[in-house]
């Protein structure tokens, strides 16, 4: 059996059992989740190959017609589970597969989403990227299609990339199974609790909308302690975004500023 574990343990897994659940997800018998994010044709898709191999089983989103790809692997003696997310380009939810990726990664709370982006697309990939990290402090960047990058005569500094984006980024040409290897080094270091990222925030905004933010986040801090994404959250909710609205009437925010982890059978 797994204990339940307390907020304060910076090793333990993150994810949100109860709310995996009614996501459709089944964690008896593994240790992490992941969710695989990206942009689509950036080969999202062989990643996931490159990672789970035949370990793998397709099915739909709970009420929804969007289609879920699932998956499994072991690495370093921990069992992992990896959720394909739909391909988007945003996570506004302006539309069912936004709202699918969204969601999944705001209340299942995986312990590392994995954000694919197209190497030779930075600049325009790097959109989504940011939006994921206004979500969770878990993330690595995988950097795929590097041979194609290479074949344009692009070179990206990886370790620059990282530091100012404050999680894990790792090249890879998933095709030829290049780079995996230290992917799933890096996303054991953050299942882990080992590399503590520290993610890239967007602080922009007019005075009128940043003095709006911090007087809206400082009331969810007082409500919901220990809520980790406090500013994307009093965004959406300027924005007037029906499910977080929702989160807030019904406390279910309350259970994502906690580490509480159910017991489950081991």
């Amino acid at each position: 059996m797994k204990e339940r574990q307390s907020p304060e343990c910076a090793t333990c897994p993150a994810h949100n059992v109860a709310n995996l659940e009614k996501l459709g997800v089944d964690m008896t018998s593994l240790d992490f989740v992941l969710a695989l994010a990206g942009n689509p044709n950036t080969g999202k898709s062989t990643v996931f190959n490159a990672l789970t191999g035949l370990r793998q089983h397709t099915g739909n989103w709970p009420g929804k017609t969007v289609t879920r790809a699932e998956g499994s692997f072991s690495y370093g003696g921990k069992r992992y589970k990896i959720v394909d997310l739909p391909g988007t380009y945003s996570l506004l939810s302006t539309s069912t597969d936004e709202e699918v990726a969204r969601d999944f990664i705001l209340f299942g709370q995986p312990d590392v989403t994995v954000i694919v982006v197209d190497v030779s697309r930075l600049e325009r990939n790097l959109n989504l990227t940011l939006q994921v990290l206004e979500i969770t402090d878990r993330a690595v960047v995988c950097l795929n299609l590097i041979d194609e990058a290479e074949r344009h005569h692009l070179k990206i500094d990886e370790r620059q990339l990282s530091r100012e984006l404050g999680v894990p980024v790792v090249p890879t040409n998933a095709r030829q199974g290049d780079g995996i290897q230290a992917l799933l080094k890096a996303i054991s270091e953050v299942a882990s609790g080992s590399f503590v990222c520290k993610p890239h925030r967007i602080a922009s905004g007019s005075k009128e909308l940043m003095g709006a933010v911090q007087r809206l986040s400082n009331s969810l801090k007082a409500k919901f302690p220990g809520l980790h994404n406090v500013r994307w959250v009093a965004l959406r909710l300027l924005e007037g975004d029906a499910r977080i609205i929702d989160a807030v009437k019904t406390g279910e925010l309350a259970k994502l500023g906690r580490n509480e982890f159910q017991q489950i059978e081991n």
